[in-house]
């Protein structure tokens, strides 16, 4: 018995579901972070970032203007998302050297985290032919994790905890003390970035250094 063909109210109909701008910028954003990080930016061109997020590139370019323009989103998008993970404990209950040590932990995993170094990286290898990349990673991301940290030590100093005069410098101060070393080693000379615990050390190493200095007190002379 030949099998009855499916009738035309069983079959799908009309287009298929047309995907949201906010879903379309998202799959962008994702091909953009891995087609910069593989190729590198003057490499990577608008009609292949199109292909990879199976776009158009006319609807690339109302999305997102131009190249730089989608390079900024991708990086404040990847940064906006690490730097919601960072929580700079201001608890009471806290005392500074252990507030101290988690605040500096949760920034050093920000600048530490290897696709940041990599985006970083790739930012200084384009800066002298596109100067825009380096302002706006600056902005995005160097920036706003120090004026995380300097909210916390101002928040400090009102609790009458820490004495400070300029919580923005001392807050660039900390984190490059715990960041910049590491950060260089793996861009410029290939190293390896730390481990966890090799963080930990740094961090604690700072923050003693921080509350406490490293001058040698002078012994009382007697009387």
């Amino acid at each position: 018995m030949a099998r009855a063909k499916p009738s035309d109210e069983s079959r799908p109909r009309g287009r298929p579901p047309v995907r949201s701008d906010e879903e379309t910028t998202r799959i962008v954003l994702e091909a953009a972070r891995h087609a910069f990080a593989v190729e590198g930016y003057a490499a990577t061109s608008t009609e292949e970032l199109a292909r990879l997020a199976g776009i158009s590139t006319k609807t690339l370019y109302r999305l997102f203007p131009g190249k730089a323009a989608l390079f900024e989103a991708m990086c404040a998008d990847r940064l906006e998302r690490l730097l919601s993970a960072v929580d700079l404990q201001a608890s009471d209950d806290v005392d500074i050297e252990t507030g101290l040590r988690a605040a500096l932990m949760a920034c050093a995993d920000l600048a530490l985290d290897p696709e940041v170094v990599a985006l970083q990286r790739m930012v200084l290898q384009q800066s002298t032919t596109f100067p825009e990349l380096a302002a706006n990673f600056y902005t995005n991301g160097i920036a706003r994790t120090a004026k995380a940290l300097a909210g916390w030590l101002r928040l400090q100093v009102q609790r009458k905890r820490i004495v400070l005069d300029d919580a923005e410098e001392v807050a660039g101060m900390l984190i490059g003390m715990v960041a910049s070393a590491p950060q260089r080693a793996a861009i410029y000379g290939g190293a390896a970035l730390p481990s966890r615990r090799q963080i930990e050390r740094r961090v604690e190493t700072c923050a003693a250094l921080f509350l406490d200095g490293c001058r040698a007190k002078s012994p009382r002379r007697s009387l």
